[in-house]
C-alpha cells in the first residue's frame, strides 16, 4: 500500500469519527437466507468458485526445505504438495494412478519419493513414476510418462504458494489480486514464518464466516471482553479491487495521529487491515505480524478453518518473541472463536422462518459486495 493512501484512508477515518458517522453505502441490502443451507447453491459454489479460482493454500515456510512435502484439502481435491532438491514446488493430486488409493497418508514430513500403500508403486517428489513391481509381467506395455501424478497449477508468490484447482496451468496471481498485488511486499509477506496454527470444524455455512470479518458494527457487542476496548465502535471503511475486498478497522489510537506528522504515520500501528482474498481467505495484518484464517467449505452447513498466525522471520529467537506471538495468536483464536460460534448460532436459526433475508446496514456495505461477487459468478452467463 503506498503510504498516500495509508495517509487518505486515516484522515478519511478520523473526519467521519470527528463527525460521529460512519463510512456509508448509498443504501441498505439484503441476502436471502437460503443462499446460506441451499445444497444446490453451494454445488453450484462449488463447480464455479472453489474449482475454478486459486487460492493462497501453504505459505512458503511451510514448505522450506528440498524434500518437503504436505498434505492439503481444496474443494474436496486431495493434494500432495511437495518441494524437489532445486527448490521447486509441485501439486498433485494425492490419488494414485494404479488403483486409485490415497498415495500418501502423513499430513506432512521429508520425503524424496512416495510409495503406495496399496501395490507399491512409486512416484518422485516430481510426480514422475519411477517404479512399478512386476511390471514386466503384468503391465508390459507401461508408459510410465503417461502415469505421472496427476499434477495442477501453482505459482508462489507474497510468501503463499497459490493452487490452481482448474488445471495445470500456473496462476497468474499478480492479475488475480489486481491492484492488492503490491501490498504482500507492504506488509512482507515473503519474510514471515508460519508459527502457530489452529483448526476448527463449525457447523455454519462459509459465508456467514467471511462476513463476520469485514465489519466493526459488533465489536462493541460480540468482542466486548476481548478486543472491542482496542477499537472505535462501527468505524471502519473498505474498498474493493476485483473480487477482493480491502477494510481498514480502526483502532482508538487513531486518534492520536492528530498531533504527529502525517510523514510519520503507519496504518497498521492503529487499524486491523484486513484482506478478504476472494473467495476463502483473509489476511488480518496488524502492526507487528499477520492473522491468516483459510476457510474450507465442506457443505452448505460446514466450514473448516485454519487460524495461523505469521511473524518476522527474525523474531522467534527468543523466549520474550515467543511469548509475545504465543499471546496474539491465543487472542486471535479467542475473538474469532466468538464470530465463529455467532456463526454457528445464525445457521441453526436460518431455516425458522425468522427471516427470508439478513439484512446488511449502509456501513455493512462490504458484505453485500461480498455476496454480489458470488451471485455473480452463480449467474447464468
Amino acid at each position: 500500500m503506498k503510504h498516500t493512501t495509508e495517509i487518505h484512508r486515516i484522515n478519511e477515518l478520523l473526519k467521519l469519527n470527528e463527525e460521529k458517522s460512519a463510512f456509508l453505502d448509498d443504501s441498505v441490502s439484503h441476502n436471502p437466507v437460503e443462499h446460506y443451507y441451499s445444497a444446490s447453491i453451494f454445488e453450484r459454489e462449488q463447480a464455479a468458485i472453489f474449482r475454478q479460482l486459486p487460492q493462497p493454500l501453504v505459505h512458503s515456510s511451510e514448505l522450506k526445505e528440498p524434500g518437503a512435502f504436505l498434505r492439503r484439502t481444496l474443494a474436496g481435491l486431495p493434494l500432495l504438495i511437495t518441494r524437489d532438491a532445486d527448490g521447486h514446488v509441485h501439486v498433485f493430486l494425492n490419488v494414485c494412478r494404479h488403483r486409485g488409493t490415497r498415495l500418501v497418508d502423513e499430513q506432512s514430513g521429508c520425503k524424496h519419493r512416495f510409495t503406495c500403500p496399496y501395490h507399491a508403486w512409486t512416484w518422485d517428489n516430481r510426480g514422475e513414476l519411477i517404479g512399478v513391481p512386476h511390471q514386466k509381467l503384468g503391465f508390459p506395455d507401461l508408459d510410465r510418462a503417461q502415469h505421472g501424478l496427476k499434477r495442477l497449477g501453482c505459482s508462489e508468490f507474497g510468501g503463499w504458494l497459490w493452487v490452481n484447482p482448474a488445471g495445470e496451468e500456473a496462476p497468474d496471481i499478480p492479475a488475480f489480486l489486481q491492484d492488492y498485488a503490491p501490498d504482500f511486499s507492504w506488509f512482507g509477506g515473503e519474510s514471515l514464518q508460519l508459527l502457530h496454527v489452529e483448526e476448527q470444524t463449525r457447523e455454519v455455512n462459509w459465508k456467514l464466516l467471511v462476513e463476520g470479518g469485514i465489519e466493526a458494527y459488533h465489536f462493541r457487542v460480540a468482542h466486548r471482553n476481548t478486543i472491542a476496548p482496542y477499537f472505535f465502535d462501527n468505524l471502519s471503511s473498505y474498498e474493493s479491487s476485483g473480487p477482493h475486498l480491502r477494510s481498514i478497522l480502526a483502532k482508538r489510537s487513531m486518534a492520536d495521529l492528530r498531533t504527529q506528522a502525517e510523514a510519520d504515520w503507519q496504518l497498521r500501528d492503529h487499524a486491523q487491515v484486513v484482506y478478504t482474498l476472494f473467495p476463502t481467505t483473509q489476511l488480518l495484518v496488524q502492526s507487528d505480524h499477520i492473522g491468516w484464517v483459510h476457510f474450507e467449505p465442506l457443505s452448505a452447513s460446514s466450514t473448516r478453518m485454519r487460524l495461523c498466525t505469521l511473524v518476522p522471520a527474525n523474531r522467534v529467537e527468543t523466549d520474550k518473541d515467543l511469548a509475545h506471538w504465543a499471546k496474539n495468536h491465543a487472542i486471535t483464536v479467542k475473538t474469532l472463536s466468538e464470530d465463529f460460534a455467532i456463526g454457528e448460532s445464525i445457521q441453526q436459526g436460518l431455516r425458522s422462518g425468522a427471516n427470508e433475508a439478513l439484512n446488511f446496514g449502509r456501513f455493512e456495505g462490504a458484505l453485500a459486495v461480498f455476496n454480489q461477487q458470488i451471485n455473480d459468478r452463480l449467474s447464468p452467463k
